[in-house]
């Protein structure tokens, strides 16, 4: 199920002005990551009227409205505003008239004016309204952007999870969570992991404590948010167990009904964890460009059987 998110972040993020600071924001959301742009409404035209959406008025709706008579003008605000939209917002800095900043204030529906155009403005908004009201679960690990892999690190809890990736940001590679990532659904192919507010940038090593990589690594070490291409399960070696010699075939798990790489990892006293998760990262991208270590060295060994 969606989320929802506060207007007041909605008007921080886009950097928005309000135009009616009577408006209480507090209690106010948006629930639904799309814009509509009221064309058909000015018209008088209300049915199948997306008022759940947040309402974009661009050039072209606020030169037709300037052509209105005052009547109708007044009617179509009056009848715009008896939706429970959550806001209007005026692109290009188009500034609304003082009839309908007084109706709004009225109705209780927030007006906010921005600088930006009205195209560049939507695509902004839809993209981040995507991620911010995305499905989102929690999950125990650790996200790492490994030359521009996103890898999440998973395991039991002290298995060595925060100890690989503290080595590999002293490699140069980027922290975004440790110990909860929350991973949310922005679309059918794209998973996007971010650490929660109250841990970001915060790594816990057991006999040490907690560790700001932040402030030890500096801003190059850490990133806010990161795309899950691929995930390792970090297990204690069982000899008992068949591990994957050859990767010949991909073994995926599964979030919030989206498919991602997975590598069992089995965890042995000497093993170079770091090394390893930074040999899978680019394995992994060596394959999304099209060449596969497994198959090439398959394909050899049957064109050699077949020369005998």
């Amino acid at each position: 199920m969606a989320n929802k998110v506060g207007l007041k972040k909605v008007v921080e993020k886009m950097n928005l002005k309000n135009l009616t600071p009577d408006v209480d924001l507090t209690e106010k959301k948006v629930e639904v990551p799309d814009i509509n742009r009221p064309a058909l409404q000015l018209t008088g035209f209300f049915e199948h009227f997306d008022s759940e959406r947040v309402q974009i008025i661009g050039y072209v709706e606020y030169t037709f409205l300037e052509k209105m008579d005052e009547k109708t003008k007044e009617e179509t605000y009056e009848t715009l505003l008896s939706y429970q939209i959550p806001c209007i917002i005026f692109c290009r800095n188009l500034p609304p008239e003082p009839m309908l900043l007084e109706k709004a204030t009225r109705a209780n529906v927030p007006v906010f004016i921005t600088e930006k155009q009205t195209s560049e403005f939507t695509a902004e908004i839809i993209r981040w309204l995507n991620v911010a009201l995305a499905p989102c679960i929690s999950i125990h690990g650790v996200l790492v952007d490994v030359y521009g892999v996103g890898v999440l690190i998973m395991g039991e809890s002290g298995i060595g999870k925060s100890e690989a990736a503290l080595e590999l940001i002293k490699r140069g590679h980027r922290l975004v969570s440790d110990d909860v990532v929350e991973i949310r659904k922005v679309s059918d192919e794209t998973l996007v992991g971010s650490a929660p507010d109250i841990t970001r940038h915060f790594i816990e090593l057991r006999g040490i404590g907690i560790v700001d990589v932040k402030t030890l690594f500096g801003v190059q070490s850490v990133r806010e948010t990161q795309n899950i291409d691929l995930v390792i399960t970090l297990e204690d070696w069982n000899r008992e167990k068949e591990y994957d010699r050859l990767g010949l075939e991909e073994e995926y798990t599964e979030f919030l009904g989206n498919k991602v790489v997975c590598h069992q990892l089995p965890i042995r006293p000497g093993r170079n964890l770091a090394i390893i998760v930074e040999t899978a990262a680019i394995n992994h991208r060596q394959k999304k460009m099209g060449y596969n270590a497994a198959q090439e060295l398959y394909k050899r060994v049957q064109q050699n059987l077949a020369k005998k």
